[in-house]
């Protein structure tokens, strides 16, 4: 009791759930108790219980090590360990998973030191269910390489729950297969975004030769540029602001990645009143003077579901094509690293615009028409590793994207960052000896080259490659 004479009701922990609901006689709850559940080892005891049954099986049982089973991944503070506990609370079985490399994090991943206790071993899953959960885990962490090396004894259960072997392996003396967890993240975005594509346009006119599913459009006999691009109506709702500075933005963007120059914009509003409309514009047109780029006219409703999109011209007389690689060219991304995650998008939405300065955008966006690439696409919906495999569907190639060598803000994941919508990022090919894109604050690297073939792969400091994208991101053809 307090001071004031006011109580407190002790709420029950989990080791007196069961107890409570004996008393209740609640017995069907009871029955669907789990046997286990899985959690993150936080504290020493669970870490040293985890350690206890490692040694028991690896060195004792099993003879794979002397004296004890540690390495320099048990040290590594990135180094994730996840533990089964029984209803009592004894620690059973447990598992680890981290970094691969001790360098930045690179989004490969290895799972290892799998262990369950041998009172445990058998019909409830336990195994299974600690695998399952690394599993999850990983993917949460935004990996992208998830590998293993598992006993041979244990290479069906790993097959049964997915993995793929990968080659056989020696490890401590023993015969082990090296498995990989398939993690589909850059494929589904790209399926979701653009697979449809090719089947929904393919009965409106053909765009003009060579053009063929480009960021913006060639108007025929004239040296003008036209771009649009609609916002998705749930941003348009939720975040009017940024939902019209982001229409600007990716109609710019368009147009740089063809080295055009803006000329003016055209936007088509929908608002369910004039409150939510005048945000719509404000950010449009807060967007529009920092790009020095006029809004030119356009259409406004009100009374209807939130709608906004925005059609950008530009003119250039030497269109820089998304299809003209070739197998042999050099990829390089030049991306704006500044900002960050924009807030109620992280990881999805990276913001390195709404600080710039004027003149720092315009290089950006003219940084293409400058350097003249073979050919150029900017990154949108479908991210960095999606828009690459677009690049080299239109030019009829297929691709590789070195991890360690893609220029990546430190507070963004290679997951989140491969496939994000980052901001300013611009995709080019060219020879490997092609100068730079003159970026400005921009940070640009070789990242990759196309390849004979299609599809993306993503190559890691070991040489492996793992696959990105299997074949045509959006059916359009090579242009």
């Amino acid at each position: 009791m307090y001071l004031d004479g006011s109580t407190t009701v002790p709420v029950p922990t989990a080791e007196h759930a069961e107890d409570i609901l004996a008393l209740l006689g609640d017995r069907s709850t009871l029955a669907r108790q789990p046997d286990f559940h899985i959690e993150e080892a936080v504290g020493k005891g669970e870490l040293s219980a985890y350690a206890r049954l490692r040694r028991d099986a690896f060195v004792h049982e099993q003879g794979l090590f002397r004296g004890h089973d540690l390495d320099d991944r048990d040290d590594d503070p990135r180094t994730r360990v996840l533990v089964a506990r029984d209803r009592a609370g004894t620690v059973v079985g447990g598992v680890r998973l981290g970094p691969v490399d001790d360098g930045p994090d690179l989004g490969w991943w290895a799972g290892g030191r799998l262990v369950v206790a041998p009172g445990a071993r058998g019909p409830r899953g336990i195994g299974a269910a600690l695998v399952r959960a690394a599993c999850a885990r990983a993917e949460t962490e935004g990996v992208l390489r998830f590998d293993a090396t598992v006993q041979i004894r244990n290479r069906p259960l790993f097959k049964r729950l997915g993995w793929r072997s990968v080659r056989e392996i020696m490890v401590a003396d023993s015969p082990h297969v090296l498995m990989r967890w398939p993690i589909g993240r850059i494929a589904a975005q790209a399926a979701a975004t653009k697979a449809p594509l090719g089947p929904l346009l393919g009965s409106l006119t053909p765009a003009p030769r060579g053009y063929a599913g480009d960021d913006g459009a060639p108007v025929p006999g004239t040296d003008v540029i036209a771009a649009c691009d609609a916002i998705v109506p749930s941003m348009v709702e939720r975040d009017p602001d940024w939902a019209g500075w982001c229409s600007v933005l990716v109609n710019v963007n368009d147009l740089a990645a063809m080295g055009a120059s803006p000329v003016g914009l055209l936007d088509a509003v929908g608002a369910k009143d004039a409150a939510h409309a005048a945000r719509i514009l404000a950010g449009l047109g807060s967007a529009a003077r920092a790009y020095g780029v006029p809004v030119l006219g356009g259409h406004t409703q009100l009374g209807v579901p939130a709608a906004l999109s925005v059609t950008a011209l530009g003119r250039t007389d030497h269109p820089v094509p998304g299809g003209g690689g070739r197998p042999g060219h050099a990829v390089r991304l030049t991306a704006d690293l500044g900002g960050g995650w924009r807030q109620g998008y992280r990881g999805r939405q990276w913001d390195s615009s709404s600080h710039r300065r004027t003149d720092e955008l315009r290089t950006m966006t003219g940084a293409v028409a400058a350097a003249r690439p073979a050919a150029a696409k900017d990154v949108s919906m479908a991210g960095i590793a999606g828009t690459i495999g677009m690049l080299a569907e239109a030019s009829g190639c297929g691709a590789v994207l070195d991890v360690a060598a893609v220029p990546r803000p430190a507070a963004a994941t290679v997951g989140d960052w491969l496939t994000c919508f980052p901001g300013f990022a611009m995709l080019t090919a060219d020879a490997p000896d092609a100068p730079a894109l003159p970026a400005g604050p921009a940070a640009g690297a070789v990242c990759g080259e196309l390849t004979a073939g299609h599809g993306v792969g993503l190559r890691w400091p070991d040489g492996e490659i793992t696959e990105a994208v299997t074949g045509p991101v959006t059916g359009m053809g090579t242009a």
